[in-house]
């Protein structure tokens, strides 16, 4: 949501999402930088004083810590209440390091969360060091800044261009424990298209969409939740693991498959999701 609108953080208030990005960086003119970080700071504030977002995160997307503004974007959003602070351009653990640092010094909460841009091949190279830091709780794919870095096409078919910066992304937060957001999809006239590359973000390992018009939010939201199928095959995978374990017999199977330790922990993984889902509602 670029700041510098007030009508677009309105409209948020009525947009089921996860999450909301609030925008200081690419989407705000240099003009209205202060003004986008004044409404920005202020939405925050409201979120928390009256949950005008409903149980969505609030995060905001400061400027890049070599830019003019970051410091005292930082500043500001430190004591907003925001969530999150999106870092643009992460590139290396030095970068996390100093907004920490920053954050600290001018008082936000320890609980503040800082969400890390992959959108360079230095932060490509790095995600692993990125992903480490123990603030850090998401990586977001900058695919359009990455491809145009790469000098190759931002929307080749497949994104084959991509695919190894996406797994590495993803190897990354697995490996650190935290989440993973597949980059933008910017054709909002190719439904099919956005539908495309959900399927893939999806099944390549991303816990979810970053997204940039309200009308493809319910599209993602129902492409990165579980199924009704995908809840019943939970359900009966637990019931026969937990049912083997209890029996004594070792061995449980579902549809005719093998149910191991890894299907029955990838189980309790969905119906926790719907969980959370329910609690947003």
């Amino acid at each position: 949501m670029p700041s510098s609108r007030q009508r677009a953080l309105e409209k948020a208030k009525t947009i089921k999402a996860d999450a909301y990005i609030f925008d200081l960086e690419d989407a705000v003119s240099p003009e209205q930088k202060e003004l986008a970080r004044q409404q920005a700071v202020a939405a925050a504030r409201e979120q928390v004083e009256t949950k005008a977002y409903g149980m969505s995160e609030i995060c905001i997307r400061v400027n890049g810590r070599t830019t003019p503004w970051y410091a005292s974007d930082v500043e500001a959003v430190a004591t907003s209440g925001a969530d999150a602070v999106l870092l643009p351009k992460a590139e290396s653990r030095d970068d996390v390091a100093d907004l920490v640092d920053r954050l600290d010094a001018a008082g936000a909460k320890p609980s503040m969360e800082i969400w890390c841009m992959v959108e360079t091949p230095r932060g490509v190279s790095n995600v692993e060091e990125l992903a480490a830091h123990p603030r850090v709780t998401a990586l977001l794919m900058g695919t359009v800044d990455l491809a145009n870095d790469l000098r190759c096409k931002p929307m080749a078919p497949g994104r084959f261009n991509l695919q190894y910066a996406l797994q590495r992304c993803v190897i990354a937060a697995r490996t650190a424990g935290i989440s993973a957001l597949d980059g933008v999809y910017v054709d909002l006239q190719n439904e099919e298209g956005f539908i495309d590359e959900c399927h893939q973000g999806r099944d390549l390992g991303f816990d979810g969409k970053t997204l940039i018009h309200p009308k493809t939010v319910a599209q993602a939201n129902e492409f990165f939740s579980p199924s009704a199928a995908d809840i019943d095959h939970a359900e009966r995978v637990i019931a026969a693991h937990e049912d083997a374990i209890r029996t004594g017999s070792g061995v449980a199977t579902v549809d005719g498959k093998l149910v191991e330790n890894l299907h029955y922990r990838n189980a309790k993984r969905t119906l926790a999701i719907v969980e959370r889902i329910k609690a947003r509602a």
